[in-house]
């Protein structure tokens, strides 16, 4: 059996098309509560979401490391980390994987490489996780504790 490639590398421009589709799959489930909306409202509502918050990311968090995951050389999911968010602290900005490629142990094995790394360093992992994001069970079973709120919609999450 072929082994699983899995690859980080940094984003370009040109990868802006696959990374809003990666961020619109993940805001599926919401989408479907507004099936008044068209697909093209839907579209247009996510297209100016994704530019918001990839311009905000970009503009707030100077030195963090913006990557896409890539599977035996395709684009499945994006990965945004900074390493030195703030002293001991290495923050996770985002993690997202298309839906074909979640619940295969791929976040998961991203993660505990983070941890290996943050152990040597002695430093802690933290993110924000919205409440209803199903990813939240897994950052828990990773052993991420909850240490605080962001504006009645996140949690803030810790490894240690």
């Amino acid at each position: 059996m072929a082994e699983v490639r899995i690859e980080l590398r940094s984003i370009t421009e040109a990868d802006l098309s696959v990374l809003y589709e990666i961020y619109a799959s993940t805001r599926a489930e919401e989408m479907a509560l507004v099936p008044e909306w068209s697909e093209a409202h839907k579209a247009a509502f996510l297209l100016q979401q994704f530019n918001a918050q990839h311009q905000y990311y970009q503009e707030h968090y100077q030195g963090a490391v913006f990557q896409l995951i890539q599977y035996d050389g395709k684009p499945i999911g994006r990965f945004y980390i900074h390493w030195n968010f703030a002293p001991n602290e290495i923050r996770i900005m985002d993690i997202a994987l298309l839906p074909a490629f979640r619940g295969k142990g791929i976040g998961t094995g991203i993660l505990q490489e983070i941890f290996k790394k943050a152990s040597e360093k002695k430093q802690s992992v933290t993110i924000h996780v919205e409440y209803n994001n199903p990813a939240l069970r897994l950052y828990q079973r990773l052993g991420f504790q909850k240490i605080g709120e962001f504006n009645s919609v996140y949690y803030l999450m810790e490894w240690k």
